[in-house]
């Protein structure tokens, strides 16, 4: 089957799933699935996606993967008890053909605790079904060739400092060919080495005679594995769920941050930053979270507007934009990354995350597939990121509540 392990899904659904453990154990949400490819039929595959999925939800944690949790020092002795019985329960996800359209619908609803790790790994059955059906004979050979020529790139001359990690588990080809790449990208770039199993999940460059430039996975089971850092803090689906969670709407995101703060104590220091756009997140990091946090993750819009944005808001706080980290991590390219180090190189701390065009680069258009939380404790709840095309939600009044809250202008009045 695609799915083998539980580990095999990204570090990030760990961390959260802990937070929402120890402070939010009775939340239920739903979630949707989304294909955003025209044209593309997965209804077809529906029974073969069904029959993926009954196997995941058989899976449960083996001892020694929870040992390897058990390594990473923000993971905590309870959280570790409480995977060492979790299994997924197939009674909260319905997978449902539209022949009609040929798209499919895949629903998420039940406990919060209990539907957080389904995302990641239902993401990759789709994708792996969908491209074993289409690709039966898969050209793994021109991958390499790609996968080379972006190894060369990265190992140009001024760019030994830029290091790189994977974030694709997702939206890759395979499991097969994640692999491939992950053992490929460790042995030729050089592997960032954990630090006696506890790094604190934060991309950074670490200092060495000769610096690696490859510096982990989000995919912890291939962390494990493999060797390598896995790396992730918090995802959109977090900030979401406290838009119901949280006092009073308008605070949700500094009440998200203070919660995670509190959780972690200092460990996995990246704030997110496009839940409702980068205006909105400025406005709320203020000087306290500036401090409080070690520096923030672009996942939408333009990034060298994000960057610059970011570095004078920290220096607009009397903060030393060199102490801080930016991370990079939407849709990049190895050529889209060696520009964005060459714009902020020697500005601020930089950590750059590439995913499809890593894991899912073997001349096939690669899907753009998504699941997204729609609804916590029967509210709506929505994104409100810098890419339009990026929001989901099933409530357009309640978008535009949100809109009106965070003072967000429509995509119409939003100057070009």
């Amino acid at each position: 089957m695609i799915i083998q392990s539980l580990l095999d899904t990204d570090l990030y659904k760990f961390t959260m799933m802990q937070v929402v453990l120890h402070h939010f154990p009775g939340a239920r949400v739903a979630y949707r699935f989304k294909c955003r490819t025209p044209g593309i039929n997965l209804a077809r595959y529906a029974a073969e996606i069904r029959d993926e999925i009954h196997a995941l939800c058989a899976l449960q944690f083996h001892d020694a993967e929870l040992s390897y949790l058990r390594t990473l020092r923000f993971i905590k002795s309870d959280f570790i008890d409480f995977l060492g019985l979790f299994r997924l329960n197939e009674k909260y996800i319905h997978v449902t053909p539209q022949p009609a359209t040929g798209e499919l619908d895949i629903f998420i609803e039940g406990p919060w605790l209990h539907t957080i790790p389904f995302e990641i790994p239902v993401l990759a059955i789709v994708n792996e079904v969908y491209f074993r059906n289409t690709q039966p004979q898969p050209n793994f050979d021109a991958g390499r060739r790609r996968l080379d020529a972006k190894i060369e790139q990265l190992q140009t001359q001024g760019l030994e400092n830029l290091t790189v990690a994977d974030y694709g588990t997702r939206r890759r080809f395979s499991k097969f060919w994640h692999e491939e790449v992950l053992r490929t990208l460790s042995t030729r770039l050089g592997a960032v080495p954990p630090k006696d199993g506890n790094d604190n999940g934060n991309l950074a460059v670490v200092p060495f005679a000769r610096t690696p430039q490859f510096a982990g996975t989000s995919n912890v089971l291939y962390a494990m594995k493999l060797g390598l850092i896995p790396l992730g803090t918090m995802a959109h689906e977090y900030l979401q769920a406290c838009q119901a969670l949280g006092p009073r709407l308008r605070d949700s995101q500094i009440f998200g941050f203070e919660v995670w703060a509190r959780e972690y104590r200092g460990d996995l220091g990246i704030a997110l930053s496009d839940v409702y756009g980068m205006s909105a997140f400025l406005r709320d990091f203020d000087k306290y979270f500036c401090k409080l946090f070690d520096g923030a993750r672009h996942d939408s819009g333009d990034p060298f507007q994000w960057g610059e944005r970011m570095i004078a808001h920290y220096e607009d706080n009397r903060i030393d934009p060199h102490t801080k980290t930016l991370i990079f991590s939407d849709g990049l390219t190895v050529p889209r990354t060696i520009e964005l180090y060459q714009r902020f190189h020697g500005r601020c701390q930089l950590a750059f995350g590439i995913g499809t065009n890593f894991t899912n680069d073997l001349g096939y258009e690669p899907l753009q597939i998504v699941i997204k939380m729609v609804r916590c404790n029967d509210q709506p709840v929505a994104k409100i990121s810098d890419a339009p095309s990026k929001n989901m939600c099933e409530d357009e009044r309640y978008l535009a509540y949100l809109r009106q809250v965070f003072d967000i202008a429509q995509p119409s009045d939003t100057p070009s």
